[in-house]
């Protein structure tokens, strides 16, 4: 540490200088260094880095601060508050190479940088190894297409419910990112549903401007598509295929309820609240897939209402299809809507729903 302290009796001039070279050139000898003791030092010395690389960095050309930040992303126990300065760089050039690889940075300082920093900052950190929820739900939410497009495609990036429900609706115009999403083997099969439910109507929407007279055909010839690609993945999914066997047996042994029926949303498990409703109501599944993934509420209002089920449990499968909730104003206007539909109504459109699947030729369970 002899050469340390030689060195460190040297910086109160180099500081106080105006001499911009001199205050690099002193950085980058600090720098050397730290990096040749690193996993060495103890907390203190390390702190004590900390402070003099600060104090070194203030106002240093752009140059300078790029390659100090290069020098330190990689190195494991780098002084903290200097890694964090350079995160928050308004210089992409240095900032990047910290945000995609400092293991200095938790999760809250990324969550917090990715809320605050430029769209520059937002593609850095979906450069790193492994992205966090609570950091994924900011980039999703806050980033452009080509942020969303790179954290999708991170492999180490996890995403709430919420997050990849805001994904595939951002998805519905975004081809590229749509590929992404499901080319991921961890994407919930409930995510492939909506994803394909939603790009359908999109593309319905789009052909039927283009040549209203074939209007009729062209919305068959794209159910006929969405439900084909449906059935496929749940033929594929094992979790379906274990959550058809356990519903199916419940309901054998006429313990299928409506409890059994909140237990399975309140858990938030797609397949198994699908297979249930769907034999409640007597409804396709693929139907039942499709009203739990839709934006609007009202197909599982009607359902909910048609065969009895308390508004507890009409929440939870609106939680369910959200993606993690909704928001008080627009749940305030579907306990409205519910308590204010005739049971009656409500079961005159489970037979027009029965009907039209009947005529679309839509599988059975």
């Amino acid at each position: 540490m002899d050469s340390q302290q030689s060195l460190i009796d040297q910086l109160e001039g180099v500081v106080a200088s105006e001499d911009l070279s001199r205050r690099a050139e002193m950085l980058r000898r600090v720098t050397d260094l730290f990096i040749v003791g690193s996993g060495k030092f103890s907390g203190e010395q390390i702190e004590l880095f900390d402070g003099v690389m600060g104090r070194l960095v203030e106002n240093i050309e752009l140059t300078a601060r790029a390659a100090f930040a290069n020098r330190l992303a990689g190195v494991a126990d780098a002084p903290a508050k200097v890694i964090r300065a350079l995160a928050f760089d308004d210089a992409i050039e240095v900032a990047a190479p910290v945000l995609a690889q400092s293991s200095r940075l938790d999760d809250l300082v990324l969550a917090e940088n990715a809320r605050t920093r430029s769209q520059g900052h937002l593609l850095a950190i979906t450069e790193r190894s492994i992205l966090s929820e609570p950091v994924t739900d900011v980039l999703i939410d806050r980033g452009n297409h080509q942020v969303a497009a790179a954290t999708v495609g991170n492999r180490g990036a996890r995403f709430s419910a919420s997050g990849m429900a805001t994904l595939v609706k951002r998805a519905q115009d975004n081809s590229d990112l749509a590929l992404r999403i499901w080319s991921r083997p961890d994407t919930a099969r409930r995510d492939l549903v909506r994803l394909f439910a939603q790009a359908s109507e999109i593309v319905r929407r789009r052909l039927e401007v283009a040549d209203p007279q074939q209007a009729a055909l062209i919305r068959s010839a794209v159910a006929e598509a969405s439900e084909e690609i449906q059935a496929e993945v749940r033929t594929d999914s094992s979790e379906y295929a274990e959550a058809l066997v356990h519903v199916r047996t419940l309901h054998g042994l006429g313990q299928l309820d409506e409890a059994r029926l909140l237990g399975f949303a309140h858990e938030g498990h797609f397949d198994r609240t699908a297979v249930a409703l769907s034999i409640l109501c007597n409804l396709p599944i693929g139907l039942v897939e499709r009203a739990l993934v839709r934006d609007e509420p009202d197909q599982v209002l009607v359902l909910g209402k048609a065969i009895g089920l308390t508004w507890e449990t009409t929440k939870a499968l609106l939680a369910l299809q959200a993606g993690g909730g909704r928001a008080k104003e627009k749940l305030d206007q579907c306990f409205a809507t519910f308590f204010r539909l005739q049971p009656k109504t409500a079961r005159t459109a489970l037979q027009f729903f029965r009907l039209r699947e009947k005529a679309e030729g839509a599988p059975a369970r």
